[in-house]
């Protein structure tokens, strides 16, 4: 039996029966597959979607295992692979959704496994960008516009200048009355 003193490459860490859909933590993967360790923990740390909590905590678990256990540094750690699988086909927990005329149907709360290696050196093959990864940040102007376009546009609207009546001129003081001199 021979002795392995080859070098680890990537150092993995896994999440197993995560209570939350693969759908929805695939697209949080999607947007961080192949960048660095730190520009993804920052995407994910300003990312509005509930799915990015368990894998920034998952990255951090890769990292100090490649620090730990393989001896790498964490500087310049880049994000080689990321999966999630389905869970187990039976074991989704099922709730009960009240449907008309007393009927009734069943939820399937499903379950994810999710599996990150993190390596020194970037992945071979750029991922290609998915329709669905779309939790990058955004600059202060990007929401503004977006904002303003959502909202109704100005000639919709009535302004309070509209519909206020017109303001008459201020009254003039009345003229005070003339003292006479004392005669």
């Amino acid at each position: 039996m021979a002795t392995a003193t080859a070098q680890r490459t990537e150092a993995v860490a896994h999440l197993k029966f995560a209570r939350m859909g693969p759908r929805k933590l695939r697209r949080v993967a999607d947007a961080i597959r192949g960048k660095s360790v730190r520009e993804a923990l920052v995407l994910l740390q300003f990312a509005g979607v509930f799915a990015a909590d368990p894998i920034a905590k998952l990255i951090k678990s890769a990292v100090a295992n490649a620090e730990n256990n393989h001896d790498m540094s964490s500087d310049g750690l880049f994000i080689t692979r990321i999966t999630v699988d389905g869970g187990p086909g039976g074991g989704f927990t099922k709730r009960l959704d009240p449907r008309a005329q007393g009927r009734a149907a069943f939820k399937r709360k499903r379950l994810s496994h999710v599996t990150v290696a993190v390596g020194p050196t970037p992945p071979k093959h750029q991922p290609k960008q998915r329709s669905g990864a779309a939790i990058a940040l955004t600059t202060r102007e990007q929401r503004q516009a977006r904002v303003a376009s959502s909202r109704p546009s100005a000639t919709t609207r009535r302004s309070k200048k509209q519909t206020a009546p017109a303001t008459a001129p201020a009254p003039t003081p009345a003229p005070e009355p003339a003292t006479e001199a004392a005669e």
